[in-house]
């Protein structure tokens, strides 16, 4: 009796090994990941501050998968932070106290009034999109200010409380625990944020990006992946305004400012598009320049960090990260 076998899959196509190479970790992506965890052992250490740089990073990120990937520019993404923000503090306020089922939820109510602006600007580009999405962040700027008896108004919102992580460890004054805490939200979201853009669903960004009439012409979605890709940046973005909010046990009109918005552009510009790391390289020599401004001229830290940005965009046009990368592939041709 003879058997039928079934042909043997060949799983070392070209595609698979294109997407294989692309997942695959260098050296450095881990050495940045293991000096983000050795900055707690380090003495004296000022965690609140690098506990901030790694929520900023985060924001940046999520801001980051539709600027640099999609190439949709934002004026206002700073409503999803905020968003996420007060749903962690009014959680916290009410008697859910747990930090991190309160996260996921913060993180999905962004995510959902994402994907219905992401329905709402699928056919607007230019201008208009940029005026939609600041029109977005001031109304609800201007709302959170004007109900101060639901947001507290300018004092922000007071008696949030936040459980121990995993029912263990407490938030406490140095910023050990919220540092922790932020530092594996983050990792969490950056493993899903990097899985993403180096799909195929990632690289048809990049194609949207660059030529959407082409895409158009493959039969790329490209309405349905802006309404996808705007849910997950705001998601993305509410996780990072939950964890501020949870680590800080305070939230304020400030979280969705549009100063927010552009902070976190500059962030992005100083640290590179289309990179990921970028983002946190950018929150990183942000936050730190700002601290150290700020304690050096308090009334005009703001006129160097714009003389920070000009000189960034003349000396580094495409940010700090895509530089470094010319820089390398320069000396390796030499």
């Amino acid at each position: 009796m003879s058997t039928i076998s079934e042909p043997a899959t060949d799983r070392s196509t070209p595609a698979s090994q294109y997407f294989a190479g692309l997942a695959r970790w260098r050296v450095w992506e881990i050495l940045f990941w293991v000096a983000l965890v050795g900055l707690f052992f380090v003495p004296d250490a000022n965690l609140p501050l690098y506990g901030q740089i790694v929520i900023w990073g985060l924001f940046a990120m999520s801001l980051d998968l539709l600027l640099g990937y999609r190439g949709i520019p934002s004026l206002g993404h700073a409503a999803f932070f905020g968003i996420g923000g007060y749903a962690a503090g009014y959680l916290g306020k009410f008697g859910w106290i747990e930090p991190i089922s309160g996260l996921v939820i913060a993180a999905l109510l962004a995510g959902v009034i994402g994907w219905l602006t992401g329905r709402l600007i699928q056919r607007v580009s230019g201008i208009a999109l940029l005026m939609v999405t600041l029109g977005l962040n001031l109304i609800l700027n201007d709302v959170v200010h004007r109900q101060s008896g639901l947001t507290g108004g300018d004092d922000g919102l007071q008696g949030i409380e936040v459980a121990p992580v995993l029912g263990l460890f407490r938030f406490d004054i140095f910023g050990r625990t919220a540092y922790l805490y932020a530092l594996a939200v983050t990792f969490v979201l950056f493993l899903l944020a990097r899985a993403l853009v180096k799909s195929p669903f990632g690289l048809a960004l990049l194609g949207a990006r660059e030529n959407p009439r082409r895409m158009i012409m493959l039969g790329a979605p490209l309405e349905r992946d802006v309404t996808t890709v705007f849910a997950i940046a705001a998601a993305f973005a509410g996780a990072a305004g939950a964890l501020l909010t949870q680590t800080t046990q305070f939230v304020s009109p400030t979280s969705l400012s549009f100063q927010r918005s552009a902070d976190v552009l500059v962030i992005l510009i100083i640290g590179g598009t289309g990179r990921l790391y970028g983002a946190f390289i950018g929150a990183f020599v942000f936050l730190i320049l700002r601290d150290w401004l700020a304690e050096l001229s308090p009334v005009y830290w703001y006129f160097w960090i714009g003389l920070l940005l000009v000189v960034m965009v003349a000396f580094f046009r495409k940010g700090i990260v895509p530089s470094l990368e010319a820089l390398v592939r320069r000396v390796r041709r030499r």
